[in-house]
């Protein structure tokens, strides 16, 4: 224990020394939270939109004036050719093009002697899909908004009977654990649980790298220092910092900043976080140990945190992937850490929950620490 003290000592006034490592530690984290959960929206505003009406109508100008007033679209430009249309599609000024028909008003609208009725007309929409996502967002958003015109139409117009004979289904709907649908409190957590990962498997890795360069590491291994000192006296610190870092971001930036207030039991997400960090921390361990230099550590890391990143489920559904992407989630810790965020800080879970999470990242922290322990080479 004794030495285990001194090796814990050394680590932390060489963490401290470090004047350049505290900022990345402690600083940048937070700066991140800050900035990306605002980044990081998939509600999609602004959409540029062209508009060709051939109609010049009282109609037109209503279903215009309806889009417009959505806010989720811009009126970019308001033409009567569809090829000048096309030529802010060409040049990226607008996102979607919708043709009105010359007699729009008049085709759609038909009023004889005995009763007023509506007849069809057909619209022309086109997408720039280059950006796949804004494009399928944009066009579900227009026709939204044009079926919502058609039933204001409809009803305008349309002779309603004074009783309806047919038996209708009401329809209610409730948001459950996000009832504002505010985005930003789904992608905190999962933001925070990257920032985590990024400390214990980068911090870690270049650490214990950076005293090959030095040489520091060849005078450690010819010292009675056993193997599992050695690997605690370096996990033990950055695992400290990871549960600092983690409450200031749930706290200081998730409480106070976004108003995330965490409705399941802090000690389950914290105990939950600590076999967590113990398992990334063994991944930057284990990185540590095939590098030879800082730059070999911080490819090979990068490498696997943008496997992570991408496939975690942190900005697409995990459901929606091909089945061998499926799969390869299921071995990144990330992923569980993610879903069991999510699953105490918006959905309030339990232990009942998350215990196959909790056996799954013990499992994960056992084979990556029992890994890098038996990879390392000491001398003596």
């Amino acid at each position: 224990m004794r030495t285990l003290k001194f090796l814990l000592q050394k680590e932390f006034k060489q963490i401290f020394r470090n004047k350049s490592l505290l900022p990345l530690l402690f600083v940048v984290p937070i700066m991140q939270l800050l900035i990306l959960p605002l980044a990081a929206d998939y509600e999609v505003k602004n959409i540029n939109i062209t508009i060709v009406d051939h109609d010049h109508s009282s109609y037109s100008h209503k279903l215009i004036s309806k889009i417009t007033a959505s806010g989720y679209f811009k009126l970019e430009n308001y033409v009567t050719a569809f090829n000048e249309a096309f030529d802010d599609i060409e040049k990226d000024r607008s996102d979607l093009i919708l043709e009105i028909p010359q007699g729009f008003e008049r085709n759609l609208i038909r009023e004889d002697a005995s009763a007023r009725q509506t007849d069809g007309q057909q619209l022309y929409i086109a997408i720039n899909a280059i950006n796949g996502v804004k494009a399928n967002l944009g066009g579900t958003y227009l026709n939204r908004i044009l079926a919502d015109y058609n039933a204001d139409v409809r009803m305008e117009w349309m002779q309603m009977p004074k009783f309806n004979r047919f038996p209708t289904i009401g329809i209610a709907s409730s948001s459950w654990f996000n009832p504002t649908m505010n985005y930003r409190f789904y992608m905190v957590p999962g933001i925070l649980a990257l920032l985590v990962t990024m400390i214990g498997a980068y911090m870690c890795a270049l650490n214990i790298v950076k005293e090959k360069e030095v040489g520091t590491i060849e005078q450690i291994n010819v010292t009675p220092i056993k193997k599992y000192q050695f690997i605690l006296g370096k996990l033990i610190p950055f695992w400290i910092i990871g549960i600092v870092v983690f409450s200031m971001g749930l706290f200081g930036i998730g409480w106070l900043v976004y108003g995330i207030v965490p409705l399941g039991n802090l000690f389950l997400l914290y105990a939950y976080l600590a076999v967590y960090l113990i398992a990334v921390l063994g991944l930057g361990l284990l990185i540590s140990t095939y590098a030879e230099t800082q730059q070999q550590a911080m490819s090979i890391a990068f490498f696997f945190m943008m496997v992570f990143i991408l496939m975690s489920g942190l900005f697409t559904p995990i459901d929606s992937m091909p089945k061998w992407a499926y799969v390869m989630t299921q071995f990144s810790p990330i992923t569980y850490f993610i879903e069991v965020m999510r699953m105490i800080v918006l959905k309030g879970s339990g232990f009942a929950d998350i215990k196959i999470h909790f056996l799954i990242m013990i499992g994960f922290a056992a084979i990556l620490n029992g890994w890098a322990i038996y990879n390392y080479k000491k001398t003596s």
